[in-house]
């Protein structure tokens, strides 16, 4: 996926295929919202704000390192994905076929279900390096730092659906709550990023 094109990744996005799908999108959000963040703050890394130099520089690196995770879960989702639909297909003729296909597709829906929950994870701290960065940073960026922000509440609240549609399928009580704790401050997050979003359009409107 990393080296695709941006139009073949749409066109597959669009196709009647279970993978790329919802989860993959999530992961993308997550490292686009990182990418902002930290050209952001390679655009406050000069001697007008030196004063906060040293936290740009560990921001910036950060983000990078976060831009590349997330890229990860894009393909892991992917991979997820394929292991489900592979699940699907065994055989279901005898009862312990049967029995072998339901094992197969509820561990298959815990691995689709924890990638996503992982960028719920990612996202909120692409989320913080944000924060932290819209008050510091270059004023005349200072709009990507919103759309940073836009773009880890897309990642979240996307992944977030993409956990819960797996949670049906999935056996182990242990795992579902495991997953319903790792979604459970999506709405918190979209709060966190709205408020960034306003204060960046209330400094604009200065």
């Amino acid at each position: 996926m990393r080296d695709d094109t941006v139009e073949n990744f749409l066109e597959q996005l669009a196709g009647r295929a279970p993978t790329p799908g919802g989860g993959a999108t999530a992961a993308l959000h997550a490292a686009q919202a990182a990418a902002l963040v930290a050209m952001v703050g390679r655009y406050s890394n000069t001697p007008k704000y030196a004063e906060h130099a040293d936290r740009i520089n560990d921001i910036v690196l950060t983000a990078d390192r976060l831009r590349a995770g997330a890229l990860r879960l894009a393909e892991a989702d992917v991979d997820a994905f394929g292991a489900v639909g592979g699940a699907y297909q065994l055989p279901k003729d005898s009862p312990d076929q049967a029995v072998a296909r339901t094992e197969a597709i509820a561990a298959a829906l815990v691995e689709a279900g924890r990638v996503p929950a992982n960028v719920v994870r990612l996202a909120d701290e692409i989320l913080c390096l944000a924060e932290e960065l819209e008050p510091i940073g270059n004023p005349n960026v200072i709009s990507d730092v919103a759309a940073a922000a836009d773009a880890a509440r897309a990642a979240a609240t996307t992944a977030r659906v993409n956990v819960e549609i797996n949670l049906g399928g999935i056996i182990d009580q242990a795992i579902v709550a495991e997953l319903v704790t790792a979604i459970a401050d999506v709405d918190e997050l979209s709060l966190r990023a709205d408020k960034v979003t306003a204060a960046v359009r209330d400094r604009i409107a200065r």
